[in-house]
């Protein structure tokens, strides 16, 4: 492998990323690219569970200078978000693209355009990274735009942007490809899983899916300029009424991963969507609960990382009508 490129550039060398294009893309034929397995001729136009069929679905691209420090940069971080998603969580702060597939249809991209996305984020915003936002359902177009996009001179490490709810199957074709594993835990239940996000067996789905993303990842790494090379980044949303298992899934985090992983604990829930329907989801967190999440984290000694401070949430909602959809957002290092 060329000095300081991606490992995926020698995948295309080698014929390998070829492979796995043709070995995923056979797999959409009856769908199993998820944990949901729906079994739908994605191939020919059948939407999965997903609500999605092969084109893949871009509903937004641009520099996100609002994401962990070692993403944004000062260049930014170039943001690809996809439409549509396997999950269906009631408080989505993204709900106007992944909980809207009639609209999203609209978006629907070949693969080539979608490496021309790529390209532009590259070569034209000049970002550090390419950052693949919700990427889950859609895994056998991307890798396929990448294979498009290597020989018209895409160089930037890739960020794999999940909910977690990820088949390790289609993670452990991912090997080489991603770079940085950018990965929620949201839930330590499976029960709040299928309550408000409703699919069975998150907890466990999401943890299995981590421990194949550290295998191929490890701790974070970053160059001289601080910004991440490589590494698994962890992201814990704090929710109202401990439904976040918080010290469930910390805990289990420095024992089954590692105490060196890299925590991102966010405090910007805000009941969006379809929160209001339920009573326990329909507030901001408190600060108490923010501090109870803040000290164990300290008391579990978790040195790397982030603890997002409690600002405003319209600071941290989204508007995807418009071209910019996040404004800037500030982190304060752990330590």
């Amino acid at each position: 492998m060329r000095t300081n490129e991606p490992e995926y550039t020698g995948l295309y060398r080698s014929g390998e990323l070829e492979r796995r294009v043709e070995r995923l893309e056979a797999r959409l034929g009856e769908c199993d690219i998820c944990p949901r397995e729906c079994g739908a001729d994605r191939l020919r136009g059948k939407v999965g569970s997903c609500n999605s069929a092969y084109l893949p679905i871009v509903s937004s691209v641009c520099a996100h200078h609002g994401e962990e420090p070692v993403l944004s940069g000062s260049r930014g971080s170039g943001t690809i978000f996809f439409g549509n998603c396997n999950l269906r969580c009631v408080y989505c702060q993204n709900h106007q693209i992944s909980q809207d597939p009639e609209t999203q249809q609209h978006y629907e991209v070949g693969t080539r355009v979608l490496a021309e996305r790529m390209l532009y984020l590259q070569d034209g915003l000049k970002c550090h990274n390419i950052n693949l936002v919700t990427p889950s359902h859609f895994v056998p177009q991307i890798v396929r735009a990448v294979l498009e996009a290597v020989p018209m001179g895409l160089r930037l490490p890739l960020v794999y942007n999940t909910s977690s709810y990820d088949s390790i199957e289609t993670l452990r074709e991912l090997d080489g490809i991603i770079s940085i594993y950018l990965a929620d835990l949201r839930y330590a239940s499976n029960e709040m899983g299928r309550k408000y996000s409703r699919v069975r067996h998150y907890a466990d789905s999401s943890r299995a899916a981590i421990k194949e993303m550290y295998r191929q990842v490890g701790n974070l790494e970053v160059d001289d300029e601080g910004i991440a090379r490589k590494g698994l980044i962890i992201r814990h949303l704090i929710l109202p009424n401990g439904i976040a298992g918080s010290e469930d899934s910390l805990s289990w985090l420095v024992n089954e991963i590692s105490p060196a992983v890299a925590v991102s604990i966010m405090s910007q829930y805000h009941p969006a969507h379809h929160a209001y329907r339920y009573r326990e989801l329909n507030r901001r967190i408190l600060p108490e609960e923010y501090d109870s999440v803040v000290r164990l984290a300290e008391r579990l000694g978790m040195e790397n990382g982030w603890v997002q401070g409690m600002s405003s949430p319209a600071n941290y909602l989204p508007d995807f009508s418009v071209d910019e959809p996040f404004s800037a957002k500030r982190r304060r290092r752990v330590r």
